[in-house]
C-alpha cells in the first residue's frame, strides 16, 4: 500500500488520524487542522525527529475521522487516546502531568477550570489533554459560545445582593453570562453547563437537534427572547469551525512566570488596594519606510487576552515623535472607553522612559481619566516608573511583578512590530482595527 498516495487523497479538513501497525493495532492518535497535509507529512522525504522515525517505521496503515472544527478534533483526540491507549502516545501514560478540564458541579453556578489533578469527586472532569495551550485556547473559544464563568468567586443563588453587584470584564465582552451580578438564573446557567458537557462528550449533533426543538417550543409559547438566545447558540455551534486556530488564539505565557503570584507581587510593590487584574501595555513602532504604528495588548490576571488586543495606525503625527505617538494612542483608546462608559484597566504600562510616561500622563489628565495606575518601563534599563512619583518603583530584576511588566512590554513590542510588517507587506493604509 502506498501510504503517501493514500494520505494525499485525504480530505483537506480538520480531524483525527489513527496510525496502525502490521497487526492492525492502533499505535498513535493525532489531530490535524488539515488531515491531508498533516498525514502526508509523515511519509514525505524530510527531516524527521528520532521519535517520528521510530513511529513511521511501524506504520502500515491508518484510519481517520473528519470533524467540523479543529476544536472538535482536539477534544476527540483526547477521547480516543484515553480509549485506545496507543503505545506511541506515551506522553499520556502519566496522566497527572497533563491537563484536565474541570467543571465544579457542586456549585450553584459551576466554574470551568484547567487543572492537572482530579481533586474532588464533586467535579466533573474531561481529559487528559495533550496540550495545555490548546486546552486554554479551546476553553476561550467555548466560553464565547456557552458563557460559563472561570473566576474564583463564591456565588450563591440565594444571595440577594448579587443584583447590586457590577459584572466583571468577561460579561461586558460577551464571555460570561454574569451570574455574579444576577444576570442569569441558576436554572438557565446550569442548562448551559449541561450543553457544554454534551459538547465536550462528542454529542454536538444531538445537542443541536435538541436545542432546535427547544427553540421551536419557546417560539410557539411566544417566549421569543428565549427562542432567540437558543437560535444564537445553535448558530454558534454550527459555525464553531470559523473560530481562530486553537494553537494561536492565546499568546504564550512567559517562561517560568506564575500569573497569579506575579499579579500579587505587582500589587504589593505598587502598594495598591486594588488587585491589578487588568493591565494594558502600549508600544510604538517606528521603522524604515515611514509607517508608524501603535499597539495595545491586554493582560487579564497575568495572562495575555488576545481578544483585548488593539492596533493603531498613527494618523496625526509626522516623523518619528514617540511622545506624540504615545499621546495619540492614549487619547484614542481611553477617550473612547470614557465616552462609551466602558471599564478602564487597573494599570496602563507605556513602553519607554519618563518622557513617554509624562506624555501619556498629560493626555489622561486632559481626558479626566484618573482611575488606572500609569507606569512606564524602558528596555534594557528595566526600571519601572509610576506617574506622580519621582523615584522608580522598588522591584529588583528577579521580582515577579517586574517580570510580568517586562513580559507585557515585550508582548506589546512584538504586536506592534507584527502590525508594522502587515502594513508594509499588504500596503494596508486604512483605518486602525479599533
Amino acid at each position: 500500500m502506498d501510504l503517501l498516495e493514500k494520505a494525499r487523497n485525504l480530505p483537506d479538513q480538520p480531524g483525527v488520524y489513527i496510525m496502525k501497525d502490521t497487526e492492525s493495532a492502533e499505535i498513535y492518535v493525532g489531530k490535524a487542522k488539515s488531515l491531508r497535509r498533516r498525514v502526508s507529512s509523515y511519509f514525505q522525504k524530510r527531516d524527521h525527529s528520532p521519535k517520528e522515525i521510530a513511529l513511521i517505521e511501524n506504520i502500515t496503515d491508518f484510519d481517520y475521522v473528519v470533524t467540523d472544527s479543529e476544536i472538535e478534533a482536539f477534544l476527540l483526540e483526547s477521547r480516543l487516546i484515553k480509549d485506545l491507549q496507543p503505545k506511541y502516545n506515551f506522553m499520556l501514560k502519566n496522566n497527572e502531568l497533563y491537563p484536565y478540564l474541570e467543571i465544579t458541579m457542586d456549585e450553584d453556578f459551576p466554574r470551568v477550570l484547567v487543572t492537572r489533578k482530579k481533586m474532588t469527586q464533586k467535579s466533573r472532569y474531561f481529559g487528559p489533554y495533550v496540550s495545555a495551550g490548546g486546552l486554554r485556547a479551546t476553553v476561550a473559544a467555548l466560553q464565547k459560545i456557552f458563557g460559563f464563568r472561570t473566576c474564583k468567586r463564591a456565588i450563591s443563588a440565594t444571595d440577594k445582593k448579587r443584583k447590586y453587584q457590577r459584572p466583571c470584564l468577561n460579561f461586558h465582552i460577551g464571555r460570561c453570562a454574569g451570574p455574579c451580578a444576577d444576570r442569569i438564573s441558576k436554572e438557565d446557567y446550569r442548562k448551559r453547563i449541561a450543553s457544554l458537557c454534551r459538547f465536550l462528550s462528542g454529542q454536538k449533533k444531538d445537542l443541536i437537534q435538541d436545542l432546535e426543538k427547544e427553540m421551536e417550543e419557546e417560539a410557539k409559547a411566544y417566549r421569543f427572547e428565549n427562542a432567540a438566545r437558543l437560535r444564537d447558540l445553535v448558530d454558534a455551534l454550527n459555525h464553531i469551525h470559523d473560530s481562530a486556530d486553537i494553537d494561536e488564539s492565546l499568546a504564550p505565557l512567559a517562561p517560568g512566570l506564575d500569573p497569579q503570584k506575579s499579579v500579587q507581587a505587582l500589587q504589593d510593590a505598587l502598594k495598591s488596594p486594588v488587585r491589578p487584574r487588568r493591565i494594558e501595555g502600549i508600544d510604538i513602532a517606528n521603522l524604515q519606510g515611514g509607517e508608524t504604528v501603535g499597539s495595545l495588548v491586554y493582560f487579564l490576571d497575568g495572562v495575555p487576552f488576545k481578544d483585548g488586543y488593539r492596533r493603531f495606525r498613527i494618523k496625526t503625527v509626522d516623523g518619528q515623535d514617540d511622545f506624540k505617538c504615545v499621546q495619540e494612542v492614549v487619547r484614542r483608546r481611553y477617550g473612547k472607553l470614557k465616552e462609551q462608559g466602558e471599564e478602564l484597566p487597573d494599570v496602563i504600562l507605556i513602553d519607554g522612559g519618563k518622557g513617554q510616561l509624562h506624555a501619556a500622563e498629560e493626555v489622561l489628565k486632559e481626558l479626566g481619566v484618573t482611575e488606572p495606575i500609569l507606569m512606564s518601563l524602558a528596555k534594557q534599563e528595566e526600571i519601572p516608573f509610576r506617574a506622580g512619583q519621582n523615584e522608580p518603583v522598588g522591584m529588583g530584576r528577579r521580582h515577579a511583578g517586574l517580570k510580568l511588566l517586562m513580559h507585557i512590554r515585550d508582548e506589546a513590542h512584538r504586536f506592534a512590530q507584527h502590525y508594522h510588517h502587515i502594513l508594509r507587506r499588504k500596503a494596508m493604509f486604512g483605518e486602525d482595527d479599533k
